[in-house]
């Protein structure tokens, strides 16, 4: 039971006539009444359990957008529905009016509730929706809490994907200029041929050389459809939070550009988050849309507050591409985290692959260095140069190790990394 402020109303207005007729007959007459309409009013309220919300599939959504519903069902007592229901999202679902009021004739059609708009990538859970039901007077009503479990998983925004027009006319016009590019013996067949002196006898074709009854040599290029192993970094490094958002949203933007671009390449895409263990895998090989996969793969994970263990990596490329291919870490700077963890195992990848190191700088630096107006400011400054100068002492390292670096703000990391990968791509060397 729960009572509400018209209850509360009443009994002060009892006072009136207390004072008026003074005595303990109008005291205990007044005392009397107010639990006799109590009780009435919860007589004719209907039952909470029976006219509980229920609730749609929830699906999927985008921050700021709305999916879920959650339904007042037909009320099966003759009853008119008067009441609240009231669910407890997270504070990140952005439910901005979680109580709702849903009043309406008996056997009435269900009305809609107002789903949460999430403010961010993950995944929430909703467990109990409390539900009340009250009648016209309105003194008391009947509460329970009835279970309603449902869970609404938040995908990135990909807001990266404006950039992905002008990279695909580069893939195309690179597509074009392919063939007279690239040069060297591969492993592609090509076509076939005569056999002209000079030719490896390795290539012919014995086959098409007895349908031909001449010799036939196999032509071969150079692949073009290689390899893009994007590795993102879920330690604790990619909970920082730079330009309110953490780390790992901003490494997660550029990681569906970079995995988007490259599959409309041609290439095969390989998608592995990664701390001490997998938290999430995406093949481009697999059946269904890659980003569709990914986004759907990408909403659940969040910072582990543990160190990488970079000496498990390059077991893990193995296992995700046995062959030469792109390796992209999105992961960070961090020249304590890098030294330790990341720099004796790097040797091991850029031995046989391509590496990339990828990783997002705060744009907070640069402003805290160029301003020395104060005493304080200039303390600030020199920090944020020692942050700086650690960080390009780390990409050094990283580079004579024959890994190449790119180091950006939020805004321009996914568009650099596309280019990254664009440039080698050209050249012939993925």
């Amino acid at each position: 039971m729960v009572i509400t402020g018209r209850l509360v109303l009443l009994a002060l207005l009892g006072v009136v006539p207390i004072i008026l007729y003074p005595g303990a007959q109008a005291v205990l007459l007044w005392s009397g009444l107010l639990p006799a309409v109590t009780a009435l009013d919860l007589a004719l309220a209907a039952p909470p359990r029976r006219v509980g919300p229920t609730r749609t599939p929830p699906g999927g959504a985008r921050p700021g957008e709305a999916r879920t519903r959650v339904l007042v069902p037909r009320d099966t007592t003759p009853r008119t529905l008067r009441g609240a229901a009231r669910e407890a999202w997270q504070p990140s679902a952005g439910a901005r009016d979680p109580e709702q009021l849903p009043t309406g004739p008996a056997g009435g059609a269900p009305r809609p509730r107002g789903p949460p708009r999430p403010a961010r990538r993950g995944r929430l859970h909703v467990e109990t929706v409390p539900n009340r039901r009250t009648r016209p007077l309105g003194v008391a009503a009947r509460q329970v809490t009835v279970p309603a479990p449902g869970s609404l998983r938040v995908r990135p925004p990909f807001n990266s994907k404006r950039h992905l027009p002008s990279r695909l006319r580069r893939l195309r016009e690179l597509a074009g200029q392919s063939a007279g590019n690239i040069r060297g013996a591969g492993t592609e067949f090509d076509s076939l041929r005569d056999y002209v002196r000079g030719d490896d006898v390795r290539s012919i074709d014995w086959r098409a050389t007895a349908r031909r009854r001449d010799t036939v040599v196999r032509t071969w290029r150079p692949e073009r459809d290689r390899h893009v192993v994007v590795v993102l970094d879920t330690s604790r490094t990619s909970a920082a939070r730079i330009e309110d958002e953490p780390r790992l949203d901003t490494g997660i933007e550029a990681a569906l550009l970079l995995a988007v671009l490259a599959e409309r390449g041609g290439d095969k895409v390989h998608f592995l988050a990664f701390d001490r263990r997998p938290r999430a895998r995406v093949d481009s090989t697999a059946k269904g849309n890659l980003l569709t996969s990914l986004v759907t793969a990408l909403a659940p994970p969040a910072p582990e507050l543990i160190e990488a263990d970079w000496s498990r990596l390059p077991a893990q490329v193995r296992a995700t591409s046995a062959h030469r291919s792109l390796v992209v870490l999105l992961t960070s700077l961090d020249s304590g985290a890098v030294e330790e963890g990341l720099l004796p195992t790097l040797p091991a990848l850029t031995e046989r692959h391509v590496v990339v190191v990828a990783s997002v700088r705060d744009p907070r630096l640069e402003e805290l260095r160029a301003d020395r107006t104060t005493a304080a400011a200039t303390f600030r400054a020199a920090a944020a140069e020692r942050a700086l100068l650690d960080r390009a002492a780390v990409a050094a390292q990283l580079r004579a190790l024959g890994a190449e670096v790119v180091d950006a703000v939020p805004a321009d990391l996914p568009p650099l990394l596309a280019d990254t990968y664009i440039r080698p791509k050209a050249a012939g060397r993925l």
